[in-house]
């Protein structure tokens, strides 16, 4: 039986991908790799600088303007062309590489990513894990295929007296358990 590990989804079976290594005999992560080249602009090339200038001034914004903004100042996802496979009582933690801030201006708008064991194979992508970055340095970043994104840690969990979830499958890929 397999306890946990790594396989190349079927979009990328061809595609010369490496499987998450670590790189270090006590490192805890295991690497992940872009699986194709990616361009991440950068936030402030978009429309919403405009909409900063008019807080700042305190100038009445319109909605349609605010809603431009927020359609444009999003992170963007990273392909990996990797799916992770784990115990049920066990959630692989994405972190960002440590040097990625300091280096390439690149972070994990959400600190984290989170692959629950029920995101294996799931019917709308079959569990392929996507980094999910921003850049918010000046210029936009060219990411090329096999560099290094980030890092995933197999962590055990565990569950709090009572817990009375036994139910619901996941029926999505990325973020199909709602907000």
């Amino acid at each position: 039986m397999k306890k946990r590990g790594f396989e190349i989804v079927t979009r990328y079976q061809n595609a010369n991908l490496n499987l998450p290594k670590r790189q270090t005999k006590n490192a805890a992560g295991y690497d992940f790799e872009a699986a194709e080249d990616f361009v991440l602009p950068t936030i402030w090339q978009f429309d919403f600088i405009k909409i900063f200038k008019a807080l700042r001034k305190g100038e009445p914004l319109t909605a349609e303007a605010l809603d431009g903004a927020q359609k444009v100042l999003k992170p963007f996802l990273v392909p990996t062309g990797i799916k992770a496979y784990m115990q049920p009582d066990e959630v692989l933690i994405l972190a960002n590489r440590s040097s990625s801030p300091l280096k390439r201006r690149l972070i994990l708008p959400n600190g984290i990513g989170v692959i629950d064991a029920d995101y294996y194979n799931n019917t709308a992508n079959e569990g392929e894990i996507f980094v999910q970055l921003l850049n918010y340095g000046v210029r936009p970043v060219t990411i090329k295929k096999g560099e290094r994104l980030g890092q995933g840690i197999f962590v055990p969990y565990l569950k709090a007296d009572g817990d009375q979830n036994d139910g619901e499958e996941r029926n999505g890929g990325f973020g199909s358990s709602g907000f």
